[in-house]
């Protein structure tokens, strides 16, 4: 009887430390989430955690080689990233709470990309890249580029999502009529509205706006083809025609002297395609950027169509068309 009730009283302390063990670990994980501090930090902008020296040779070169590049579609050359280096003795602290940050490591012993999330603060996305020499450093970037643009590009959507939801507009009719839902800021007002079109405007002064179009084409209208760029083309400069008519018979189309980029991505776990080019309004002076998704909907046999475009004359367009891309990659088809 003695030797049962002990095994009981040491069944029940098992148990009792263990409770408190998990009670532990679920506290600190509690604190280590209060205590991560906010990132921060402009939008589109890398925090480079490289040395003096390697910023200035060959790693800090292809550095800005890559995350420096032109982004596609603008009128003028804008980076893809604007970037700060910091030194790694003073990434610390404050310094150390920017939202996307690139570390250069060299001198370890395995040249590789890795990518951190939520390291030093949250929301965070910090890349890793290490190796024993300039060379392999190097060759570590390149072959990972597509990979860490992607991942910082991620994170600056996610933040600026994060931002346009603090004042949403009004747009459910528009979102009943199409079959899908996405969050646009209030600053924007719907400037048309038909059973099968809706345009959306934002004003930025008098002259300058920066727009979006939201309609549906049958899924035959765009071919999985050599044409496919063509098609999308075609299809955007026929709604803008008939749909967004100026006076006298002045309509926006696609610029001829800027070819437009094709890219394939995912919204909505659904495969889109994205067209990023330069539009003008031939006799009128006007041009600008402009991006269209076609996101395929094969359940209701259509591609739904997001595009915006920027008309904003001797301004810097980066941020611009960046917002509408944000806004275009919130939606959700029902």
């Amino acid at each position: 009887m003695k030797t049962k009730k002990i095994l009981v009283m040491k069944v029940f302390y098992t148990v009792l430390c263990c409770f408190l063990l998990l009670s532990c670990g679920e506290e600190n994980k509690k604190g280590d989430q209060r205590y991560l501090p906010d990132s921060n930090g402009n939008l589109n902008n890398i925090s480079v955690v490289v040395d003096n020296q390697l910023w200035e040779g060959s790693v800090g070169e292809e550095i800005r080689t890559i995350f420096a590049a032109p982004l596609e579609g603008l009128p003028q050359d804008e980076p893809l990233f604007s970037m700060r280096q910091i030194p790694p003795e003073v990434f610390t602290g404050f310094a150390a709470y920017s939202r996307i940050v690139l570390k250069i490591e060299k001198g370890t012993d395995e040249a590789s990309a890795r990518i951190a999330e939520d390291a030093f603060a949250k929301p965070q996305t910090v890349v890793i890249v290490s190796g024993k020499t300039n060379a392999e450093i190097i060759d570590v970037l390149k072959a990972n580029e597509d990979k860490i643009i992607d991942a910082f590009n991620k994170e600056e959507v996610k933040e600026k999502q994060r931002r346009i939801n603090k004042s949403l507009l009004d747009d459910n009719a528009m979102e009943t009529k199409l079959g899908f839902t996405i969050d646009i800021p209030s600053a924007y007002k719907i400037g048309k509205s038909t059973d099968d079109f809706f345009w959306v405007r934002k004003s930025l002064s008098n002259t300058k706006t920066m727009d979006l179009m939201f309609y549906e084409v049958p899924l035959e209208t765009i071919s999985k083809e050599d044409s496919t760029i063509v098609d999308i083309i075609k299809m955007r400069d026929e709604v803008t025609k008939t749909k967004i008519p100026g006076e006298d018979d002045i309509y926006m189309t696609v610029e001829d002297a800027y070819a437009p980029s094709l890219f394939e991505t995912i919204i909505d776990n659904k495969p889109a395609y994205e067209v990023r080019g330069v539009w003008e309004v031939k006799g009128a002076y006007m041009a600008g950027p402009f991006v269209t998704y076609a996101i395929e909907d094969k359940i209701n046999n259509r591609y739904l169509i997001a595009d915006g475009y920027v008309y904003a004359p001797s301004l810097q367009k980066r941020e611009y068309i960046f917002e509408l891309e944000a806004i275009i990659k919130s939606i959700e088809i029902k």
